[in-house]
């Protein structure tokens, strides 16, 4: 760079000594190197840009064109800057404002390129690129990162430490996550379950304490779901992330399968009472066809041979419903195909009978 800089000195004094002529030469030509730089950008690079079936590097060749070109003019001014020998208070002014417009002109570049490219991620979430619910706050980490880069190198350009005040600040940061940790740990789970999606708003999920319901809405700090009690429960995300999770519309599909439990009494048939378990299954509408409903038959037990008759259905909220029409339709059938539930049966034997 020094290099440079003599060089430019060297080719300026070819105009004469007069240093007012030198720097208005010096800014001049930066201006038309600008002016290049921008045609070839949007000549040679948006033609190779234009090849490409993606238009992010379409946009990213549209948006170099004014940081490069005012890059080219703030170094060219910089330099007639030096050039002319300005007292050392002024030199110092100009050179600081040229710095500051120079980092906000790029600032306004990284903007605009984190947000294209998070929005790019995000129409790949079906990838799991980037989810979408979690665009925001993408977005809003990037804004105040690039702002704190943007004041520390203003803070340079104007010759200002900032060393006591990062230290200051790290010292304020360390005794407010001691008195916010609870708040700071129900932060970060709430971070977490949006960028892992263990589930979404709209899922029914199943809580370790035993709560089931509908996700409504899933905050930074808090999740609420709403059960089938219409009753709204909000959960911090620090127990959500500490706990086990069971998500019913999760999976490859939101089809949910329930399980309807029956025991019919010993000596039944038990083909008959497969088919008729597996043609109360066909009957009801709200049963998927596929994958087929299936019967099982269990277990031996202490007054009764237990079968189970397992189907699915479109979503786990109608659940309780359709449980309900499936137990009501069993009952009806056995009675109509005379097969007989037994109720509980124990067997007294009375060794020795008391003497009047």
């Amino acid at each position: 760079m020094q290099d440079l800089l003599i060089q430019i000195e060297t080719w300026a004094a070819l105009l004469g000594p007069n240093k007012f002529v030198q720097a208005t030469a010096i800014a001049v030509a930066f201006i038309l190197a600008g002016k290049i730089a921008d045609l070839l950008l949007s000549h040679t690079l948006a033609k190779i840009a234009r090849r490409s079936s993606n238009k992010l590097d379409d946009e990213l060749v549209g948006m170099l064109h004014r940081p490069v070109f005012l890059s080219f003019v703030l170094i060219g001014l910089g330099l007639a800057t030096q050039r002319i020998g300005m007292p050392e208070g002024a030199e110092f002014l100009t050179m600081g404002l040229l710095k500051t417009i120079a980092i906000i002109v790029w600032y306004g570049l990284f903007r605009r390129l984190a947000s294209i490219i998070l929005t790019a991620l995000a129409r790949g979430s079906a990838n799991k690129i980037l989810q979408a619910n979690m665009l925001p706050l993408m977005d809003n980490t990037i804004k105040v990162v690039l702002a704190a880069l943007t004041t520390y190198f203003i803070f340079l350009a104007w010759n200002i430490d900032v060393t006591a005040w990062l230290a200051s600040a790290g010292i304020v940061g360390l005794a407010l996550s001691f008195a916010a940790k609870d708040t700071l740990s129900n932060l970060f789970a709430g971070v977490s379950i949006v960028a892992d999606g263990p589930y979404k708003s709209g899922d029914y999920i199943i809580l370790e304490s035993g709560e089931r319901g509908q996700v409504t809405h899933i905050g930074l700090r808090s999740t609420r779901i709403l059960t089938r009690d219409d009753v709204e429960i909000t959960v911090p995300n620090g127990l959500i992330g500490n706990s086990k999770i069971v998500n019913e519309t999760g999976g490859n599909s939101p089809r949910h399968r329930i399980r309807v439990a029956v025991g019919v009494a010993y000596g039944s048939d038990v083909d008959h009472v497969i088919a008729t378990l597996a043609q109360v299954a066909d009957d009801q509408v709200d049963v998927c066809e596929t994958p087929a409903p299936r019967v099982r038959f269990r277990k031996f037990g202490e007054s009764s041979l237990d079968f189970e008759l397992l189907c699915w259905i479109e979503q786990p909220v109608d659940r309780g419903r359709i449980l309900h029409e499936l137990n009501c339709a069993v009952y009806k059938a056995f009675i109509a195909e005379a097969i007989v539930i037994p109720y509980p049966q124990r067997d007294l034997h009375v060794r020795t009978m008391p003497q009047s």
